[in-house]
């Protein structure tokens, strides 16, 4: 490994563990939103969970995609690329379950950062929810496939 390596694969180790710990509190941001449900009209309280929920998704998307996975395309040794081109070589090496789930997720995001939530807060629930969803699951199949290489190392608690 160079030393070039060591230093992609110290940042990957702190951005893991970053991002591990913004999806913690996704998760839980989550549970509670689902609890509450999709609804016609929202609390003010509701709305601030829903406001919670949505800012927990756009971090934890942006570590995921900016920082980890820019990291481990840089760690495989790979040229800059755009986004679609990353995502694609990144489904058939099995690092993350479906291009096409990162691409909505990275869109949502988007919409997230542009839209007053409380206006579009009821169209918007149950694509949050899946979308969530899907940024979990991805997360957990990329940390199976960096367990596998070597690059980050289980939590001992």
């Amino acid at each position: 490994m160079t030393s070039r390596d060591k230093e992609l694969a110290a940042l990957l180790e702190k951005e893991w563990m970053l991002l591990q710990q913004s999806s913690d509190t996704l998760k839980l941001s989550l549970s509670k939103c689902q609890s509450i449900g999709i609804k016609e009209l929202y609390t003010f309280e509701e709305q601030e969970s829903f406001d919670s929920l949505t800012s927990k998704f756009a971090r934890t998307s942006d570590i995921y995609i900016q920082k980890v996975l820019r990291t481990v395309w840089s760690l495989l040794h790979e040229p800059t690329v755009p986004f679609i081109d990353l995502v694609n070589r990144f489904e058939k090496e099995s690092l993350i379950p479906s291009a096409d789930k990162l691409i909505e997720i990275r869109d949502l995001r988007n919409q997230i950062a542009h839209e007053y939530l409380p206006e579009v807060l009821k169209a918007m629930v149950p694509e949050i929810f899946t979308r969530t969803t899907d940024l979990i699951s991805a997360i957990a199949i990329t940390e199976s496939f960096l367990h596998q290489r070597g690059w980050i190392h289980p939590v001992l608690s």
